[in-house]
């Protein structure tokens, strides 16, 4: 079995899902992106477009207009059965509510065609929590990326005991194609590689400034010191964007809701989400 993958519908246009849309176009593939309703698509039209700007000056060979020419190619769509219609994959980036995404999936394997791979980008979510909602388990995985995905360039490949060892090497080939460097995982992990490592080195960031122990500032500075990093805790969780930590926090043990709150109160119901409104923990101009 030959598996061409040349079309490929995003799901989803946050943050991450637009940059996901955007490097897919840009390396020369097909590409939709979806999602809900018209203001969502409005929204998702200025990502790429700031996002184009980013590609023009930091992405080698995003000049010349090619930047642009990959925003203004990028169809968006609010109708799911459109949107998917001739997809050869689908990569699901919507929010990390497992109710939602069952419900999607199970609208995607009635709408999409038979031949049509399935891949969440969930960072919390097992596939084997999703795979009995797609109609094709066997068609379904995990593809998980890092924000800034032009410079963070892992593809995490996650697939479970139904996927077929095909579909997995050619979304292993898909990743490769547009960029990424594929991390293959040889069985399920919450949290993967990259999240594994990442997620508790910020819970413990943000348990010490939360408990008063040392400023944002002076854990990033240890950080950076004591190992060489270029960026510390509190600068990576401004790039990530404090709502997707808070979203994970809020539905954790009684320790992680204590730092979901302090996080609200003292960040989110100020609108200090991070490098995307311009301030989180540092102010960015």
């Amino acid at each position: 079995m030959t598996i061409d993958i040349r079309k490929v519908t995003v799901l989803g246009t946050g943050v991450l899902g637009s940059q996901i849309a955007f490097q897919t176009a840009f390396s020369g593939f097909t590409v939709t992106a979806y999602d809900i309703d018209d203001k969502a698509l409005a929204a998702a039209k200025e990502r790429l477009g700031k996002l184009a700007a980013v590609y023009a000056t930091q992405v080698p060979g995003g000049g010349d207009g090619k930047a642009e020419r990959t925003a203004a190619g990028i169809a968006l769509s609010s109708d799911l059965a459109q949107a998917v219609q001739d997809a050869d994959l689908v990569i699901e980036a919507i929010p990390e509510v497992l109710s939602i995404k069952q419900d999607t999936y199970e609208q995607l394997g009635k709408l999409a065609p038979e031949r049509t791979i399935f891949a969440t980008n969930s960072s919390t979510l097992l596939p084997s929590d999703l795979k009995d909602f797609t109609g094709r388990p066997d068609k379904f995985l995990a593809l998980h990326f890092a924000n800034q995905v032009w410079h963070f360039n892992t593809a995490e490949v996650m697939g479970t005991a139904d996927t077929d060892p095909q579909v997995y090497q050619a979304v292993v080939d898909f990743a490769t194609k547009i960029g990424m460097v594929p991390i293959e995982l040889h069985k399920e992990k919450a949290g993967y590689v990259l999240n594994s490592l990442l997620v508790p080195l910020l819970d413990a960031a943000m348990n010490l400034a939360a408990g008063g122990y040392a400023d944002p500032e002076a854990v990033d500075q240890t950080w950076q010191i004591g190992t060489g990093a270029p960026a510390g805790p509190f600068r990576i969780l401004d790039v990530i964007g404090l709502t997707t930590p808070y979203n994970i926090l809020v539905h954790g043990d009684d320790t992680s809701k204590k730092l979901a709150q302090w996080l609200k109160e003292n960040y989110i119901d100020k609108g200090k989400l991070g490098i995307a409104t311009g301030e989180g923990f540092y102010k960015y101009s």
